[in-house]
């Protein structure tokens, strides 16, 4: 279950950047093509935060669906799958989101919000 080093980094992440303060809420973006089971991490959360400065943190989870765009059209459209062809025929298609896998935001215990950009946790 790579869920669980995948939360061990998250939990990491979030310490570092909050300096010894307690945190009260994480909110992750995962895409659900990141190859990434949300519940898995929902529970990793709770086992990995104990005893540290996220152990009463209450994980928010936002699930971002998959959106493609093919190449040679150019429409968008939703992609259930990482592979998925276009309606027009074209396997020519970029991911543009659903594989995403970040640490939104997290706030204090001090009700100061901290806002990660750009931060991945893996």
């Amino acid at each position: 279950m790579h869920e669980l080093g995948i939360t061990r980094n998250i939990v990491s992440i979030v310490a570092d950047h909050a300096n010894g303060r307690a945190v009260k809420r994480v909110a992750l973006d995962i895409g659900k093509l990141a190859g990434l089971d949300a519940r898995s991490i929902s529970f990793c959360f709770d086992i990995v935060a104990q005893g540290t400065v996220l152990e009463k943190a209450v994980l928010e989870l936002n699930e971002i669906d998959g959106l493609g765009k093919c190449r040679s059209c150019e429409i968008e459209f939703a992609m259930p799958a990482l592979i998925m062809s276009c309606a027009c025929g074209s396997r020519d298609v970029e991911r543009l989101a659903g594989e995403e896998l970040k640490i939104r935001e997290f706030e204090y215990s001090d009700e100061a919000s901290q806002v990660l950009t750009n931060q991945a946790a893996c």
